[in-house]
């Protein structure tokens, strides 16, 4: 099967290749935005947790990351949960 060239009934038809698209873009978006948030985390519980850094962590500072990434993550999710009704509600408000 071939994007483009010919069109015969074996090629894609045109949602299919929208589909796959679409489906392509919301794969690389869902990979930047972990990797954003990876590095929020990073860059947020790091400074608030290990105010100076050494060869190892302390028992206090594991606490305090571990503590720390996962209130960032579950508020990341609450906000991702929340922007998606958002949004579809917004769909279904345009395809009417």
């Amino acid at each position: 099967m071939s994007l483009f060239g010919s069109s015969s009934s074996a090629d894609l038809s045109s949602k299919e290749v929208k589909d796959s698209l679409i489906k392509q873009v919301q794969g690389e978006a869902a990979m930047a935005n972990a990797r954003n948030l990876i590095a929020k985390v990073n860059d947020n519980c790091f400074s608030k947790c290990i105010p100076t850094p050494g060869a190892s962590l302390s028992a206090g500072e594991q606490t305090c990351l571990t503590d720390c990434m996962e209130k960032y993550i579950a508020f990341w999710n609450e906000v991702s949960r929340a922007h998606h009704h958002r949004m579809g509600l917004e769909s279904k408000k345009y395809s009417l």
